[in-house]
């Protein structure tokens, strides 16, 4: 499962040999997700392995990034407790206003198959609006 996020790189970590044949690089970013007129911040560790930890060198602490990711989950046993751990191994960072430059130009290149001009206008309400009732 391929995932992307926008954000600012808050801290870069310098390179871990973790063993003779496993490195990674971890980094933070800052995510800010406006939600009904409030801005709530979030943090997210994520990590770089092998040779993509070089991948974050051309970026500086304070850059807004696009960063895709994948979601690795591991689980392990000990003394019979059974524990989780989760990563969100980093495989691309761009620019993020190169990246949204890139994605608004294919976008604009798209032909407009629908073309729903006089259609009135979606309403998507909120899950705390929506009316699930059958009748």
């Amino acid at each position: 499962m391929s995932l992307e996020v926008t954000g600012k790189l808050l801290v870069k970590y310098d390179t871990q040999q973790v063993s003779e044949r496993f490195k990674k690089r971890e980094f933070v970013l800052e995510l800010a997700e406006e939600i009904n007129g409030n801005t709530y911040t979030n943090y997210a560790k994520m990590q770089l392995v092998q040779n993509k930890c070089d991948l974050l060198d051309r970026y500086n602490e304070g850059d807004m990034v696009k960063v895709s990711f994948n979601i690795k989950g591991n689980r392990w046993e000990r003394d019979g407790k059974v524990n989780f751990i989760t990563n969100l191994d980093a495989w691309r960072i761009e620019n993020a206003a190169q990246a949204q430059g890139n994605s608004m130009g294919a976008a604009q290149a798209m032909p407009a198959y629908n073309d729903n001009s006089n259609a009135a206008p979606f309403y998507n309400p909120s899950p705390e609006n929506a009316d699930d009732l059958p009748f």
